[in-house]
């Protein structure tokens, strides 16, 4: 759903945005977007001493995980007047077992859609204060 206001996108993806921001983009918005992700990658084995002689592996117990945190930070300002700063993080982690493994590729999607979902609540919760505010802008 898009925002009660435009903006223009000056730094970040198109095509990597939280939704409420993709679907409010303007070419000739005098509000700026300016978004950035971040992920981080992580993994924990159990030692092959452990996990080799213990029969728990052998009916799929975690021999480890891998895990993925993502970032995101979401400035909007009109001129020299910030209106709007967020910040979001998501950890997400999948154990793996000697017949599952899961790939960062699926980890870092949920990651990043988490992400980008936290960054829309918090942007839907101050939008009509922000349209507010352009608007007092532009009336000036």
């Amino acid at each position: 759903m898009a925002l009660p206001f435009r903006g223009r996108l000056i730094d970040g993806n198109p095509k990597a945005l939280p939704p409420a921001v993709a679907a409010s983009l303007s070419d000739s918005s005098p509000v700026i977007f300016n978004y950035r992700e971040e992920l981080t990658h992580d993994h924990y084995t159990v030692p092959l001493a452990l996990s080799a002689f213990d029969p728990l592996t052998y009916v799929g117990y975690p021999l480890g995980h891998y895990g993925v945190t993502a970032f995101a930070s979401l400035g909007v300002s009109q001129g020299d007047r910030v209106l709007g700063d967020y910040t979001a993080k998501v950890h997400l982690s999948r154990d793996y077992t000697l017949y599952y493994q899961p790939t960062y590729i699926e980890l870092e999607h949920a990651a990043k859609a988490a992400v980008r979902e936290k960054i829309d609540k918090q942007l839907y919760h101050d939008a009509d204060h922000i349209a507010q505010e352009v608007a007092a802008a532009q009336g000036r």
